[in-house]
């Protein structure tokens, strides 16, 4: 049965659309803290203790919990065949479990985001579909309170609800941007976006550093007030979305279009058209897979840094909080230089520069020393500089061999990708986890893809590709 459109927007002018931007500002204020608090910081760090403990009481159920979570490496190489967790029928190691979700969260995004795109685009009905993703997120967050004792397989279940969620979220929310901004003001719009993203995110950070370093003041174990950080993310994300919902509105769509499964068949059509479109600029679709590879890569680093600094450095959650704050606030100035590099020296070197400095942050990984706090902070530092300028660079250099009047089909099919190129990424650490045990290795074994996306980057004539696409070459490329 056909959903009906929409009723059809009264106000356009440019009063409305400055509110409404303001109010899609705030989703962006709002989802950052699930990224920040739960991936970068305290989800893998304790959701691999929870799994060593479910898998000491299986394997070592004579030793006190704590007796054995303390020697859990040692009793695991002592005994070879134990130390494992059980997910559908197969045996993990703890250290790899949450390597496992992010990639189980990553493929279910491969598969789902197209659909949530199609519905997105045809059935007009974004509000709806922002409200409803961004409540189940908040949701199966506030969740991970229950998260305790041996509830491996619950917090795993929840970060993929969550993360999946997350993803769709953000799917529909960029979708409203060409909606509430002209050409125009459209970068301005999406810069703040993403200023007020790295403040929101921020800013709950830091207030739960701040209860993570009083717990024990408080009449809190280190656990509780985990949990209550990471409940206090989903509270962050389901109260600020309130803002958007009632300031974004939706548009109306062509009747045709409205019903979901023609829009779902709709979408994955057009999707196979601009695939098979990309046949004939071979040179951008070069850039694209190099830009998948590399970004692969860092996305990898990201989420796995947290879980890195805990068992490969024995860092403590105070010294992890710390140096993600320093990275939200230093990206920002990070992408601002490697822009005035770029206007400089060029953007395509300047991006390649970048892909060296993130081969030397993975090696250094390797030899960091346990316990050294200041060595973590300075690779913490170094990819901070890099971080938001590989991005935001790269994203210009795929706008200029992308032909005109077809932008949004080319960056839809980015987006999608990018959802869900850390694919490869997470299954590379948690098979590297699985047969190693080390995360130095998982890691280091990251250097493959900067490299890889270092060669292919370097190989696309990036001056042939933007004139095959029927752009001007600037001046500095």
């Amino acid at each position: 049965m056909p959903v009906p459109a929409p009723p059809a927007v009264q106000d356009d002018s440019p009063a409305a659309r400055r509110r409404e931007q303001r109010g899609w500002y705030f989703y962006d204020w709002a989802n950052s803290a699930f990224y920040t608090t739960i991936i970068s910081v305290f989800l893998g760090p304790y959701l691999i203790p929870v799994a060593k403990a479910a898998a000491c009481a299986k394997d070592f159920p004579s030793l006190p919990a704590a007796a054995c979570s303390a020697g859990f490496d040692r009793l695991t190489a002592e005994n070879p065949g134990l130390g494992y967790v059980d997910v559908l029928g197969a045996d993990i190691r703890p250290a790899a479990f949450f390597g496992l979700t992010l990639t189980v969260a990553v493929f279910l995004q491969i598969v789902f985001l197209p659909v949530v795109g199609a519905l997105a685009d045809h059935t007009g009905r974004k509000r709806e579909l922002l409200g409803g993703f961004a409540y189940v997120g908040a949701l199966a967050t506030m969740g991970l309170f229950f998260v305790e004792g041996d509830r491996y397989l619950l917090g795993g279940v929840l970060f993929v609800v969550a993360n999946l969620a997350y993803g769709s979220s953000i799917v529909v929310y960029d979708s409203f941007l060409p909606q509430i901004s002209g050409p125009e003001e459209r970068d301005a719009v999406s810069s703040r976006g993403w200023a007020i993203g790295y403040l929101g995110g921020g800013l709950l950070l830091a207030l739960n550093l701040v209860l993570y370093l009083r717990h024990e003041s408080l009449g809190l174990d280190e656990g509780m007030a985990v949990r209550i950080c990471m409940m206090s993310a989903g509270l962050w994300w389901a109260t600020f979305t309130v803002v958007p919902l009632l300031r974004l509105r939706n548009r109306p769509v062509p009747a045709h279009e409205t019903t979901a499964l023609a829009s779902v068949g709709g979408s994955f059509r057009q999707l196979g058209r601009t695939l098979a479109e990309l046949r004939r600029y071979p040179l951008t679709l070069l850039f694209l897979v190099a830009y998948l590879v590399y970004n692969d890569g860092v996305q990898t680093v990201i989420g796995n840094s947290a879980a890195f600094a805990s068992e490969a450095l024995k860092l403590d959650k105070t010294v992890q909080i710390t140096a993600i704050l320093m990275v939200q606030f230093v990206a920002f100035f990070g992408a601002l230089l490697l822009g005035r590099l770029a206007r400089s020296y060029g953007t395509k070197r300047t991006v390649l520069g970048s892909l060296v400095v993130w081969t030397a942050i993975v090696v250094v990984a390797m030899f960091v020393q346990e316990g050294e706090q200041l060595q973590f902070y300075l690779m913490a530092f170094a990819i901070a500089i890099v971080l938001g300028g590989t991005q935001a660079l790269s994203r210009s250099l795929f706008s200029q061999v992308i032909p005109k009047g077809r932008e949004a089909e080319y960056f839809s099919l980015l987006q999608i990708s990018d959802k869900g190129s850390a694919f490869i990424g997470s299954l590379t650490v948690t098979i590297a986890l699985q047969l190693t045990n080390s995360y130095r290795i998982a890691i280091v074994s990251m250097i493959v893809f900067f490299v890889a996306g270092f060669v292919l980057l370097a190989l696309t004539n990036l001056p042939r590709a933007i004139r095959a696409a029927g752009n001007e070459v600037p001046e500095r490329i």
